[in-house]
């Protein structure tokens, strides 16, 4: 395993901790600048927002600029944003740190996704993926207990120090571990996009606008929006769920919740190595596995048991197709960094969409469980995305050229 994916892995569990360890601070942080809990809770929406824009509007300007140089600058940006909300005089002050920090937090994972399957051969690109976005699935895990341990003991700012340390150690590995060019480029191949893994050269706006010309690249992200969109309207409201549905203590929910967490990081490693073998079938399985669990989660929420299996399994099936949509992406966008972030936007759009929706359906009066069925609702349209293009990959010769109309091939 190249060390280079080490130091991507610890970047991505730097971000990860500071999107997800807030959760477990708001009260103090609220009470810290006499400011409401909404005002508070702006604090993640906030960050999410900047997420959406800044993978964007980052990618498309630096486009030109090589990978590791802007890796470095990306988090050299998250270092500050956490800096600053370290040291926050005042809560726009902090907001400000959050809406830093966020701006890189699409970007990298786009690019670094690019770099992470540089370092590897071809036929281990998704895994290489898959352990980048392991330091996320682990932040998932431990972000919001860790932020709550550390605010306990030490106050909020100290959870946000340690961050800020995190992020400058994994500043240094990415400077020390990752090449600036490595290997070469094998000649393209239908199995592989069209284009090879190996160094993939900076490419400018304009080229990499032209990427989204590809039916590929919009059907790819739209199942990303869809996937994660129903996921996440299901675990927004699992809290509910929990003690409303299934009789669980308030104090029950942390530990649930990383059980999920844990179920992330055991589908992103095996979704990783599933895709490199046939990803289209690896992407197909694993969303029609969250259907199903989120469908049959809503029938046995009452089991105390049932919900305790069926949080995990939501947690493999809902991270198992990650590292394969990333690499689709990429591969029919030719390598083109802006497509890579745009997915990461597209989850972001999916999780508010989610969000939303699960919500309506609980103004509706129709239960703590109707989120679960929505979910699996919003998943079975991804999968049945997913099932298009997996079609029109296997009736095209060379899928990496299946472009809109009007563009040729």
């Amino acid at each position: 395993m190249p060390s280079g994916l080490i130091a991507l892995a610890l970047g991505g569990f730097g971000i990860g901790l500071t999107e997800f360890l807030i959760a477990g601070l708001l009260p103090q942080v609220a009470s810290s600048f006499a400011v409401s809990e909404a005002a508070a809770g702006r604090l993640i929406s906030g960050y999410a927002l900047s997420v959406a824009i800044g993978a964007i509007a980052l990618t498309a300007a630096t486009a030109r600029l090589p990978r590791k140089q802007v890796l470095v600058g990306l988090v050299a940006l998250f270092v500050i944003g956490n800096l600053l909300s370290a040291i926050a005089p005042s809560y726009p002050v902090m907001m400000l740190g959050r809406i830093v920090a966020a701006l890189c937090h699409g970007s990298f994972f786009g690019i670094g996704s690019l770099v992470a399957r540089d370092l590897v051969a071809p036929e281990r690109k998704s895994r290489a993926v898959a352990v980048m976005f392991a330091g996320l699935t682990l932040a998932n895990v431990l972000g919001v207990p860790f932020g709550a341990l550390v605010g306990e003991r030490w106050g909020w700012r100290a959870a946000f120090w340690a961050v800020t340390g995190i992020g400058v150690l994994a500043l240094a590995g990415i400077v020390a571990l990752v090449p600036h060019r490595t290997g070469r480029v094998p000649p393209p191949t239908a199995l592989d996009g069209g284009f090879g893994s190996g160094p993939l050269p900076a490419v400018g706006l304009r080229a990499q606008l032209r990427a989204f010309r590809s039916w590929q690249v919009w059907l790819t992200l739209t199942a990303t929006a869809l996937g994660y969109g129903g996921m996440f309207g299901a675990f927004s409201y699992l809290a509910y769920t929990f003690t409303e549905v299934g009789g669980f203590s308030s104090a029950d929910v942390a530990w649930l919740l990383m059980v999920y967490g844990v179920g992330l990081v055991v589908g992103n490693l095996v979704g990783g190595r599933a895709a490199d073998h046939d990803r289209d079938r690896t992407l197909l399985l694993s969303l029609l596995g969250l259907t199903l669990t989120l469908a049959v989660f809503g029938l046995l929420a009452e089991s105390a048991v049932a919900s305790v299996i069926l949080v995990f399994l939501m947690g493999v099936t809902g991270f198992a197709g990650v590292p394969g949509m990333i690499t689709r992406v990429t591969d029919y966008a030719h390598g083109a960094a802006l497509a890579a972030s745009a997915n990461v936007s597209a989850s972001n759009v999916g999780n508010a969409l989610g969000a939303w929706l699960g919500g309506l359906a609980l103004t509706a009066g129709l239960g703590y469980t109707a989120p679960l069925y929505v979910g699996a609702g919003i998943v079975l349209a991804s999968l049945l995305v997913m099932s298009v293009a997996a079609h029109r990959a296997r009736s095209t010769a060379d899928p990496s050229t299946t472009a809109l109309p009007g563009h040729g091939r």
